[in-house]
């Protein structure tokens, strides 16, 4: 449920109220909003009565959340939240571009790679330093150097760093290095990593489970926000599906029905949503028209030659006539690129 606070209520009503729901074995989580305050309640709703709760001082309504998930609802907080990580807002009016390779191969790919997204106009500087494969066989990232070279190249070219973490222990060191913190797909699920970034304060880029459906979703993300942690991003990558001549299938769908349930960012993948580098563009450009607030995007400056993904990895010049046309499209929907 969720309590509402008068307009104008004083510090020392909210903080009355969050007292009451802890003395009843609940927990409080305050949104203040540009109107009024709303805290949302967490708990066994046998013992927090909403009777108890409406009699307090300055409480106007206790309201019912029907989803399962509270506090990413919109229910819980009606404006949509905007992340902010130094000069680049997410969730906001522009649409942020994530760019860069699959995986981090070498200090030589990694700076031709980052400097052409960078002068093509991305922000976030993506790149795998541990890379969970289908295949023990497969590349499995450069690990610790990874990471080391992506804060080193991001920093010289002013831009944030976005990478996966695959496990709880490893949070706090890939924390150290990157700006945002991404779990993937194979770990939407994985609660104990759920959990450990969510007590991090540090901004996540969630990725939708390969089979997972829109609630299971927010419901993972619910996890990381019981941590007072709302600087998370859901990130669309495409479902498994019958479909076979694609690596996912995009549900474009999911942009608008996340919006409408949900407060927090949309991103989407359109590389690993398709699996092929002719369809990254036309993915891309639904994607801005569906009202994504950004795209992560898999870029190599020698595709045939990369060590994870390469079919599906843009060229750098491919890259930056994409970003010319996302432009246009962006305008269109009125939003900025």
């Amino acid at each position: 449920m969720i309590v509402v606070m008068r307009m104008g209520s004083p510090m020392s009503s909210v903080e009355s109220v969050v007292k009451r729901i802890a003395d009843l074995g609940g927990q409080a989580h305050v949104s203040h909003g540009t109107e009024r305050t709303i805290i949302g309640v967490i708990g066994d709703q046998r013992t927090l009565n909403p009777q108890t709760l409406e009699v307090l001082a300055d409480v106007e309504k206790v309201v019912p959340i029907l989803h399962r998930f509270k506090l990413t609802s919109r229910d819980f907080r009606p404006e949509r939240t905007v992340i902010s990580i130094g000069d680049v807002a997410i969730g906001g009016d522009e649409v942020v571009i994530m760019a860069g390779p699959c995986a981090v191969e070498s200090e030589e790919q990694l700076w031709e790679t980052a400097q052409a997204v960078k002068k093509a106009g991305a922000k976030i500087l993506r790149g795998g330093a541990f890379k969970p494969r289908t295949s023990p066989y497969s590349f499995q990232g450069l690990g610790f150097e990874g990471l080391r070279l992506l804060r080193e190249v991001a920093d010289e070219l002013g831009m944030l760093v976005v990478t996966e973490v695959v496990s709880p222990e490893m949070v706090p060191l890939v924390a150290e290095y990157a700006d945002i913190l991404q779990v993937g797909t194979r770990n939407m699920s994985n609660h104990s990593l759920l959990r450990m970034v969510g007590q991090t304060q540090h901004p996540v880029l969630l990725k939708r489970g390969m089979m997972a459906t829109i609630e299971e979703f927010l419901m993972a993300a619910e996890y990381i926000l019981t941590y007072d942690n709302y600087q998370v991003m859901l990130c669309e990558r495409g479902i498994r599906t019958f479909e076979t001549f694609t690596r996912n299938t995009l549900d474009i769908s999911a942009i608008p029905a996340l919006h409408e349930l949900s407060h927090l960012p949309v991103i989407v993948d359109p590389s690993h949503s398709t699996g092929k580098a002719f369809l990254v563009e036309y993915a891309s450009r639904a994607a801005i028209a569906a009202g994504a607030d950004g795209l992560i995007v898999e870029v190599h400056p020698h595709p045939e030659e990369a060590l994870s993904d390469g079919v599906q990895s843009l060229r750098p010049e491919k890259f930056a006539a994409m970003m010319a046309d996302l432009k246009r499209v962006a305008m269109a929907v009125g939003r900025v690129l």
